[in-house]
């Protein structure tokens, strides 16, 4: 298998100003195209050190890539480095001047000299046309090793990686091992339970199935994949565990595909169902009507949204009863209900949802602490309230709040009885 290297520049790195994101996407992607990623640098904008790292890289490693330096303020040095590496000289690219002018045109500002150094690229690399912005990405070869120098900008960098360095790659590297891979998403189930229900899986590790468990606030995902001489062969070694996994994994699993979002697969049933919702949000402050409309064509489904943050919100848009919320306080399952109800009554909404929780860090009590979240729902008529207890983190409660609501929808409008993490209906 050839072996990879990714090299990532600056000192916003290193010091936590800007996450590495790039770092991550590359090596998903070069390990998804066939590459064994051997090692991972992030370095400073320091001549000495870029040129020693990549001189090294370039050696130990068929493919480098290479991101950051490329734009037009003083610490960008990347392309100088290379060039010396190299010892060529640099030239303007005249179609990369094109499409420098072309933008700053259409933006109506005025081109300075540093905008049009970065038409500038080594007379010894070819050009990595990069169509999203104004640093062209380059491509060079030493001895059958082979380096992709891209811009640090991720959508900039994700073009050239999607679009352009994949065909340089089919070139290069024919008779590479082919991957086949695929992501089983779940929601509703701790990591830990999803390998209890699933099993030992070594056989399957053992005939060259690799298997990773992927956690975050929103769930847990799990990657499969193998390599193969060829696609077919790759994809028939995934064939059993698949079976097992969409066996074991049960009504969890709410898709496949490594950017499904719950969302997404909540969106088709409400669009297939010709449903629409609306959603009273206090403690997620938006965050669940922002998942539904990050969906292309969600306006079919979703009428509309209030974000309740304050009681006399509550009481005036939602009609919540003033006695209530002095009885049981804002963070009840009464609330909850009432919030849902009238958020649907409100919008004319066939569902209608609602969240109300301490969400942190502070503001919890012996009764009601932090992470503490009741979340209500008026299914055309069914009402209920879920209760949780999730975290001392802020955000992680918001996101877990956020795909409690989705996976219970889910889970309802296809009769599935259970609820995620075997939380307990409250009715009226």
């Amino acid at each position: 298998m050839n072996k990879a290297h990714i090299i990532t520049i600056g000192n916003e790195l290193l010091i936590g100003d800007t996450a590495n994101t790039n770092a991550s996407w590359i090596g998903r992607k070069l390990t998804d195209s066939g590459f064994e990623v051997e090692k991972v640098f992030t370095i400073p904008d320091d001549y000495t050190i870029i040129k020693n790292q990549i001189e090294q890289s370039i050696e130990q490693a068929q493919f480098t890539v290479v991101t950051g330096g490329l734009g037009p303020t003083h610490d960008d040095i990347t392309k100088t480095v290379v060039a010396d590496i190299f010892d060529s000289e640099l030239a303007r690219n005249e179609e990369v001047l094109a499409h420098i002018e072309e933008i700053f045109n259409k933006r109506g500002f005025t081109l300075s000299d540093s905008n049009l150094q970065q038409a500038e690229v080594p007379v010894k690399c070819e050009v990595l046309f990069n169509k999203r912005g104004t640093a062209p990405g380059m491509w060079f070869e030493k001895s059958r090793n082979y380096l992709a120098v891209l811009p640090g900008v991720p959508h900039e960098m994700k073009y050239l990686m999607r679009e352009v360095v994949p065909l340089k790659l089919q070139k290069v590297f024919p008779e590479s091992e082919m991957w086949a891979t695929e992501y089983f998403k779940t929601v509703g189930i701790p990591e830990s339970t999803l390998s209890d229900r699933i099993g030992n899986l070594e056989e399957y590790v053992n005939n060259g199935v690799g298997v990773a468990f992927l956690p975050n606030p929103a769930g847990v995902t799990i990657r499969i994949s193998a390599s193969g001489s060829n696609q077919t062969e790759a994809v028939e070694k995934l064939r059993e565990i698949k079976t097992v996994l969409n066996r074991k994994i049960g009504d969890y699993l709410y898709g496949k595909g490594k950017n499904l979002e719950l969302a997404d697969v909540l969106g088709k049933l409400l669009a297939e169902k010709n449903l629409t919702i609306a959603a009273a949000e206090s403690c997620t402050g938006g965050r669940l009507t922002d998942k539904l409309t990050d969906i292309p064509g969600s306006s079919r489904y979703l009428k509309g949204g209030i974000i309740a943050y304050a009681n006399d919100i509550k009481t005036g848009m939602l009609n919540v009863e003033e006695n209530l919320l002095a009885r049981e306080g804002a963070v009840s399952k009464q609330v909850a209900l009432q919030m849902a109800k009238g958020v649907a009554e409100c919008c004319r909404a066939d569902i209608g949802v609602s969240t109300t929780g301490i969400a942190g860090p502070d503001g919890g009590t012996d009764n009601k602490p932090v992470g503490t979240v009741w979340m209500g729902f008026w299914i055309n008529g069914k009402h209920f309230a879920l209760k949780s207890i999730f975290t001392s983190n802020r955000l992680v409660n918001k996101e877990r709040t956020v795909m409690v609501v989705l996976e219970t929808l889910r889970r309802q409008l296809l009769g599935i009885k259970s609820y995620p993490y075997e939380l307990k209906p409250h009715y009226p």
